[in-house]
């Protein structure tokens, strides 16, 4: 007897429209102290680039800035440190851009101001109560992320729309795709909160084909502004059209470049 599908196949359409509130409740949360704010004229007037020695900045209009010789630099791996820092007083913040991502270098501030802001912070750290409150905030962020990789999936599953004797590969393959978009910290099209997650769904699967039934991996491609993006919008045509077929119930031969990626899973 045929598994019951969980997927409504009635209403499910891959090309659904999302809606403003689907988009709110589906987006990753930002939980704590860390949340997103607009940043200010005066948070803009605190970053710097590196410039050419250790102890020299660059700011946004290309001007050189020393920095004063009793600040020393926090490293970046620590939100609260980084924080009480900033809300403390005076630092130059200091990124890279690198591409199209921009790292953290670090914070300067007064060494004094660093010193005391460790000491505060470790002191809270080692109390019981703080130890309590980590353990919550670790069990509803894990809540959290379970429950948006379930909704991925069915998001996933949604824009994929197998026909029905595919769809034990439609879940293989929404696993798949979840699975590598989806962690925290991966940087993927999944952690976004600029788009739906309808539309993060299916840029998914899309990127996630790219690199597993394609051989984009080890094209040579040239070095001209647009090859690359058209490269890969010819790719994506290609997917898109194989996802179609499984859509029609087409029959697929054992070469199927889909069926392959999945067996090596």
């Amino acid at each position: 007897m045929a598994t019951p599908d969980p997927i409504n196949r009635s209403t499910a359409k891959p090309t659904a429209k999302p809606t403003a509130r689907s988009t709110a409740r589906s987006t990753p949360k930002t939980t704590g102290s860390s949340a997103a704010r607009k940043p200010t004229a005066s948070d803009a007037a605190n970053v710097f680039r590196p410039g050419p020695n250790e102890r020299t900045l660059i700011d946004a209009q290309g001007k050189f800035h020393q920095v004063p010789a009793t600040w020393e630099l926090l490293p970046p791996g620590d939100p609260l440190y980084t924080r009480r820092v900033k809300a403390a007083g005076d630092h130059w913040c200091v990124q890279e851009k690198v591409g199209r991502k921009i790292f953290s270098k670090g914070i300067w501030a007064p060494a004094e101001t660093i010193a005391q802001v460790k000491k505060q912070a470790d002191a809270e750290r080692n109390t019981q109560a703080y130890a309590v409150k980590r353990e919550k905030q670790t069990q509803r962020r894990d809540a959290e992320q379970a429950k948006y990789v379930e909704d991925f999936v069915t998001e996933v599953r949604v824009f994929l729309h197998f026909a029905p004797q595919f769809l034990a590969l439609e879940q293989q393959l929404a696993q798949a795709v979840a699975e590598h978009a989806t962690p925290v910290g991966s940087g993927t099209v999944a952690r976004t909160k600029r788009i739906s997650i309808e539309q993060r769904a299916e840029s998914a699967v899309i990127a996630w084909m790219r690199h597993q039934t394609t051989a984009y991996d080890a094209m040579k491609i040239p070095r001209q502004k647009g090859a690359r993006h058209e490269v890969r919008r010819m790719l994506a045509a290609r997917s898109r059209e194989l996802l179609e077929s499984y859509r029609r119930g087409e029959p697929q031969p054992k070469s199927c470049p889909l069926q392959r990626a999945l067996i090596k899973l």
